[in-house]
């Protein structure tokens, strides 16, 4: 693997580890509750949301695998802090195994992304490169939404006591 692949990887697997550690010490109940808030949504679903996003760019935009993703089902998503473990450990080795076969030549070659990939939007031409970078901007962007939901919830159940 080249040094930008490691950094890249890198910086992908820290990001799968910070959103399982922002969440550990949620109950089942708070990782699965969304605040009070129109259109917020529970800790279980943005992580499931990060994880999508991260298989959809990397292994299937950047990677070319041939994926499928129902985006709609991650946003109603439910389960246990084991069941996200398991989803984390599952991207982490995936992302690993294709950066580690990936061909560096390509990472400027242009794709078009599908609509099933690409998610919300009209889909715009990028280069592997970005789709690589694109699920760290994305995780980053999503753990501050758990980071402010745990606040919530732990607050909540401070003053629930």
């Amino acid at each position: 693997m080249t040094p930008e692949l490691e950094s890249l990887n890198s910086a992908l697997q820290t990001k799968v580890g910070d959103v399982l550690s922002a969440v550990s010490a949620l109950t089942e109940d708070e990782l699965n509750r969304a605040p009070s808030v129109p259109g917020a949504n529970s800790c279980f679903v943005i992580a499931t949301h990060v994880f999508g996003n991260m298989r959809a760019s990397v292994l299937g935009i950047a990677g070319g695998l041939d994926l499928r993703r129902d985006r709609s089902l991650e946003f109603v998503a439910s389960g246990s802090l084991a069941d996200l473990q398991f989803a984390g450990k599952t991207v982490s080795t995936d992302i690993n195994s294709a950066l580690l076969a990936f061909d560096p030549s390509t990472l400027d070659e242009r794709l078009l992304p599908s609509q099933e990939l690409w998610g919300d939007g009209t889909p715009r031409e990028e280069s592997r490169r970005e789709a690589l970078l694109h699920p760290i901007e994305h995780a980053g962007i999503h753990l501050g939404q758990i980071l402010l939901t745990v606040d919530i919830l732990v607050h909540s159940r401070a003053n629930s006591v």
